[in-house]
């Protein structure tokens, strides 16, 4: 039996060599009495074992000299004396500083550490197995600044990878240096960065050192690298440690490392702490952050904190020009709608309109020329942006740039310079002959084509010629200006508005001497009187609706609220500003029938009455002029059912006179009439132009079924919801319908009373809801109409001859 017993002992032995040699293993000490001790250094002891035919290393304990722990078994003799060595001398400020005899969970992760890492100090080891007891050891103390380890990094370095507090402030407390540097030029700060405890951060920022914006061989400080990442804490907690914002690394300054890698939180923690860092330059571009911006949230941040939109950058390029280049087309609409400058010229003289044709990006193409973008400005080459889009469009785009073409016609065509290198004199000569090509030639698309769009792209926003408008003073017959509701779509009306003011050469407010609207024409009849110029006002409505049209309906009234308020002030009242004189539209809900409310900036006429209806209650009187809240007014034409809650008793005027046309002549009679009851007839001015503004009119689709009755069956049923739904939509675009009867009956009132009326509401190619937010239906909207403006351009003319008369 005990040779039985020998054998199973042996083959566990040589199994155990082959699978894990250094497997710890507490044994008997009974068992290594008959074997030959080769080397003993302090407790640790290597034997000759001739049964198993190994080399057992073993640590003694003297606290229980019946057990050992062997450390490894090895089968080379060479080999064993050499991790006897190391583990003898690694091993004693361990187990000397230890209070109580090591585990053999802690000396297999010794040992382990031995064999991964030798290099490592001890004070390395100590670290990583997270024995804190041995910091006090004399010969762990003098490594606890020591590099010798694979990437150079100190003990403290990794304390930091590991995220180890208590071992860090062991060493901290042991005078370990901050400023120390692995061989990538990275500190301790660089390390903690990389973890996930930002109180390590300000553990190591408690004591002023170099190290804090120390840049690595990369040129990234811990701040840069914190933005690379992204660890938007690791940012708070550097710079309440002070890190600078300003030191300058192969990108540029942590605030363009944090653009480049799209960390808004980071920037924004920037910014917080620096707000001057909005204008920093990179070294390599001298680009400002805005240039850098990916994202829409990261452009508005920046502009946010006073980032000036048209800034160029060493090449000339300003930050719209940066934004159309990389296709960030969110970011284009946030610079649009904050004053970038559409006709800046960038490097070789390009305009973002150079570029959005070389990249054939027809959404943004749109959004420049519908915020002013010139076709026709060339570039240092002498090519405009009609000509390199005929060039470099492809595919469906050019076939729309094309059709485009056919809808507007050739006539007013001119060519490009003739000194411009890209245009043959040929080619210039058959412009100037007149020869318009013909229909057929669009299915052969030649360079005749590429001249064509290149040149009739250019008529969009241009406007007619118009006659010297004569010397202020007062005119003879009084100009009424109505603007239709419409939600989000009153841009339609401002895209309008742009174009007679270019027209007539003045602004809106100078040439109207009425102003009536309604619901978002309401807001615009009041900014126009306060003075606001329609260029302002198109980048505010885009900028609006992200902040009012959040969640979903009915939407939050305190935003649309708070930006009233911002806007027209929040003590401002309706007769502050009298000329021109305003009404705005609003629906009275606190009786039934409802009744029509105007807001004016002038006395209610006395001879306006009431009501018509017997009442059997008694209403709150109304606010008088003199006393309303101009933001109060504009909310309350705007208070769109199931859009905004109402505010008061009011709702919104489109229920009753979403086109306020007729309304508004009434009101003027009405004015008229009781100017001449006070015997002031001298003041009476008899209307002589009514121009009329609409949203757009959405395209007609069919209607399958209004019929609501009571079913009998479940397919019935279905079919009653479905009419129901569309009655219901129906009856809602009848009670505000701008485009239809009201304008047949405006135009015949003007005709009977030979007044000149003007109707314009371009017919838009898709259906744009009231609360719409995304840019790209907005942007289709605007150039649809733009191109109505231009197809219309002789209507315009008219109306411009009026207007300057």
């Amino acid at each position: 039996m005990q040779f039985f017993g020998r054998l199973v002992n042996t083959i566990n032995s040589v199994t155990q060599i082959f699978t894990n040699p250094y497997r710890v293993k507490e044994v008997s000490t009974a068992e290594y009495a008959a074997h030959t001790c080769l080397r003993e250094e302090g407790r640790v002891v290597l034997y000759r074992n001739s049964l198993a035919r190994s080399w057992d290393c073993l640590l003694l304990s003297p606290q229980s000299p019946q057990v050992a722990f062997r450390l490894f078994q090895l089968d080379n003799e060479a080999d064993a004396l050499a991790r006897f060595e190391q583990y003898a001398g690694q091993l004693r400020p361990f187990y000397e500083s230890s209070r109580q005899p090591l585990l053999l969970e802690d000396l297999q992760q010794l040992s382990d550490c031995f064999r991964n890492h030798p290099s490592w100090s001890s004070a390395h080891v100590a670290v990583e197995i997270g024995h804190r007891e041995s910091f006090r050891h004399n010969h762990v103390l003098s490594c606890v600044n020591s590099t010798d380890s694979e990437d150079g990094c100190t003990p403290l370095h990794l304390a930091c990878r590991k995220g180890d507090m208590e071992c860090l402030l062991e060493l901290l407390e042991c005078h370990a240096r901050l400023d120390i540097t692995d061989r990538n030029g990275e500190t301790v700060f660089h390390y903690a960065v990389r973890g996930n405890n930002p109180q390590i951060i300000e553990l190591l920022g408690r004591t002023p050192t170099a190290g804090l914006d120390h840049l690595s061989h990369e040129g990234l400080t811990a701040l840069h690298l914190a933005c690379q990442l992204g660890k938007e804490d690791m940012v708070r907690s550097l710079l309440k440690c002070r890190a600078s914002c300003c030191v300058m690394g192969t990108l540029g300054y942590p605030i363009h490392t944090a653009l480049k890698f799209s960390q808004k939180g980071c920037a924004q923690a920037i910014l917080e702490a620096d707000a001057g860092q909005v204008r920093s330059k990179d070294p390599r571009y001298e680009a400002t952050p805005l240039h850098w911006a990916k994202k829409a949230e990261m452009t508005r941040l920046l502009l946010e904190y006073g980032s000036e939109v048209n800034v160029a950058s060493r090449t000339a390029d300003m930050a719209l020009h940066i934004a159309v280049k990389r296709g960030r087309f969110d970011c284009a609409m946030v610079l649009l709608t904050h004053g970038a400058n559409t006709n800046a010229r960038g490097q070789d003289g390009n305009t973002p309109l150079h570029l959005a044709m070389k990249h054939d990006h027809l959404d943004m193409i749109k959004a420049i020329v519908v915020f002013g973008g010139d076709v026709e400005i060339p570039n240092d080459f002498g090519e405009t942006p009609g000509l390199l889009a005929a060039r470099s469009s492809k595919g469906a785009n050019r076939k729309v740039l094309l059709d485009l073409l056919q809808t507007v016609g050739t006539e007013r065509c001119h060519p490009p310079h003739s000194d411009s290198p890209s245009l043959a004199p040929s080619a210039a000569s058959s412009f100037l002959e007149g020869q318009p090509s013909s229909r057929s030639s669009f299915n052969s698309l030649g360079y005749k084509d590429l001249l064509y769009v290149s040149t009739t792209l250019g008529q969009f926003l241009k406007a007619p010629d118009v006659v010297d408008s004569p010397s202020e003073g007062r005119r003879n017959q009084d100009r009424l200006l109505c603007l239709d509701g419409g939600g989000i779509r009153g841009l339609v009306l401002i895209q309008l508005l742009l174009a007679i003011e270019k027209a007539a050469g003045r602004p809106i407010r100078e040439i109207f001497d009425w102003i009536a609207g309604t619901s978002t024409g309401g807001i615009l009849a009041l900014a126009i009187v306060h003075g606001k110029s329609m260029d302002y006002m198109r980048c505010l409505y885009f900028r609006m609706k992200d902040m009012v049209f959040r969640g979903s309906r009915p939407y939050e009234s305190e935003p649309l609220d708070e930006f009233l308020k911002k806007e027209f002030g929040e003590n401002t009242k309706m007769t502050d500003v009298q000329k021109p004189k305003v009404m705005v539209t609003g629906t009275l809900c606190d009786r039934q029938p409802a009744e029509l409310h105007l807001f004016r900036n002038y006395p209610v006429p006395e001879t306006k009455t009431s009501t018509e209806y017997k009442t059997s209650a008694t209403f709150k009187p109304l606010t008088q002029p003199e006393d309303q809240l101009v933001w109060r007014a504009a909310r309350c034409s705007g208070a769109a059912p199931t859009y905004f809650r109402p505010i008061g008793r009011f709702l919104d005027g489109g229920l009753l006179a979403n086109n306020p046309t007729l309304d508004a002549m009434a009101e003027i009679h009405e004015y008229n009439k009781a100017l001449t009851k006070k015997g002031q007839r001298q003041k009476v001015q008899k209307l002589g132009l009514v121009v009329s503004l609409g949203t757009g009119k959405p395209p007609q689709v069919p209607v399958s079924s209004v019929d609501v009755f009571r079913p009998s069956n479940p397919w019935e049923l279905a079919k009653t919801v479905f009419g129901a739904r569309e009655l219901g939509k129906m009856v809602v675009d009848c009670c505000t319908d701008a485009d239809g009867p009201a304008v047949d009956r405006a135009r015949a009132w003007c005709e009977m009373t030979d007044v000149p009326y003007f109707r314009l509401s371009p017919q838009l190619h898709t259906e744009v809801m009231l609360d719409e937010v995304n840019d790209t239906v907005l942007v289709n909207a605007l150039w649809d109409t733009q191109l109505y403006i231009y197809q219309q351009r002789e209507q315009f003319q008219q109306l411009v001859q009026h207007l300057c008369r």
